[in-house]
């Protein structure tokens, strides 16, 4: 048996509570991971609220990424060995002491990293690689605009795109969280308490690529602000999914409309980020070019406290769970 946090009903972080569970079993293709670390992300929230329900047979277990040693394969892996320190994305079950994943969405923890900066890698590095760079075909000159650059999201948009050549405007909601986007490389942050975007945007030439988070009444502005040949990239919809937009500017500007989640994707199309992400962006992390940025840590047993921070959004980066 292990310890693990689980959503006892759908509800605010209180129905978060310890428990006991058995410890998984690796399936032929799967290791089972020892956590050291588990990142907390704002899907651990949207499904502890009953708004994010996990891919069938994927556990119940919030936690979507993790870092530790694997102790357990299955008889088909290879690649992997018993005893390798590594983070991981994991189709739920992080907030646990072990937890199962493909070996194929397992990666090594970069050289210099700690197994705490490593846990919070995953879920965003894979998020943002797959939507900015494979779906938003971002490149070198073009201007990326990010709605929540101060997030987990954010943080690790802004480097990445930064070290890949890119200019980079965000959108904040505070001062102190727009300074700490420039200190990561943003050539503007807009307060969108005191500034429209559009029109910053406007001044700059507008977005060529926009990863957009909010979703609403941002979809029609972020169609405002896309140049010419401009991609829409919606990764989640924090102020709702329905928005009545004026498609004639998409036609004019030939701009392209897409997003993706990441958990129902299949097991293969997640081992294809995790190649990618391995050649193209450990060494940036190795090299020091481009680090996690973490706000806080709790201890497994205060989940409740760090879901709290996380929805109060008064974070910057990332929140983690100390588990091992």
């Amino acid at each position: 048996m292990m310890k693990a946090v689980e959503i006892t009903r759908a509800g605010g972080p209180d129905v978060l509570m310890m428990c006991q569970r058995p410890v998984p079993q690796p399936l032929a293709d799967e290791v089972v991971i020892k956590t050291a670390y588990a990142g907390v992300n704002r899907p651990d929230a949207l499904q502890r609220a009953g708004a994010y329900d996990p891919p069938k047979g994927a556990s119940d277990l919030p936690g979507l990424e993790v870092s530790g040693e694997v102790v357990a394969m299955g008889a088909a892996v290879s690649g992997v060995q018993i005893g390798d320190h590594v983070c991981a994305l994991v189709p739920g079950g992080g907030y646990a002491e072990f937890v199962a994943t493909p070996a194929s969405h397992v990666l090594p923890i970069p050289k210099g990293l700690s197994q705490r900066d490593a846990a919070c890698l995953p879920e965003t590095f894979f998020t943002v690689w797959t939507n900015v760079f494979m779906r938003g075909a971002l490149k070198a000159g073009e201007r990326l605009l990010v709605h929540g650059g101060s997030s987990g999201i954010g943080t690790t948009a802004i480097q990445l795109a930064q070290a890949f050549g890119a200019r980079v405007f965000v959108t904040a909601g505070s001062a102190e969280k727009c300074a700490a986007c420039v200190a990561l490389g943003a050539e503007q942050a807009i307060n969108y308490h005191e500034e429209d975007f559009v029109k910053a945007l406007a001044a700059q030439g507008g977005a060529d690529v926009i990863l957009d988070m909010v979703g609403g009444d941002y979809i029609a502005r972020n169609i405002q602000t896309l140049a010419p040949d401009g991609r829409l990239v919606n990764i989640a919809f924090l102020t709702g999914p329905k928005a009545e937009i004026n498609f004639l500017p998409v036609m004019a500007k030939r701009l392209t409309l897409t997003g993706s989640t990441l958990r129902p994707q299949s097991i293969a199309a997640k081992a294809k980020i995790a190649q990618e992400l391995r050649s193209q962006v450990w060494p940036l992390i190795e090299s020091g070019q481009i680090a996690p940025v973490i706000h806080s840590e709790f201890a497994l047993d205060d989940a409740v406290e760090a879901h709290r921070l996380m929805e109060s959004s008064a974070h910057i980066g990332k929140i983690v769970l100390k588990v091992a």
